[in-house]
């Protein structure tokens, strides 16, 4: 019998405790947030010391009675970009990685690729 997706709200999350992939609580989820002309959402969680950071949909393993978070190298793995020159499909010229977007930038045509 296949298992059936069930979906998570907004609300099912609000107030969440967050832990890492060794159960230890990574903060609370105070909200659920995008960024524009990206794909994907962020949970915005508080730490136990008030302090508050957002961690990428995809740094999620699951979601229950806690959001449990992937092990670290599965985080890194995901988080690095490719070493090698990364090239524009459009010019043919090089790509700059930017960090804060997650996304490949062409100097050249001026825009993200």
């Amino acid at each position: 019998m296949a298992k059936q997706e069930k979906a998570v709200t907004k609300d099912m999350l609000m107030g969440m405790t967050v832990v890492d992939a060794d159960g230890r609580s990574a903060g609370t989820v105070k909200d659920v947030a995008f960024v524009v002309g990206k794909v994907g959402l962020s949970l915005h969680i508080e730490g136990k010391k008030g302090e508050s950071r957002d961690i990428s949909w995809d740094e999620v393993q699951a979601v229950g009675d806690f959001v449990v978070l992937k092990p670290a190298q599965a985080q890194a793995q995901i988080q690095q970009p490719q070493t090698a020159v990364q090239t524009c499909p459009t010019c043919g010229g090089p790509l700059r990685y930017v960090e804060q977007y997650q996304r490949w930038w062409c100097d050249k045509d001026k825009k993200y690729v």
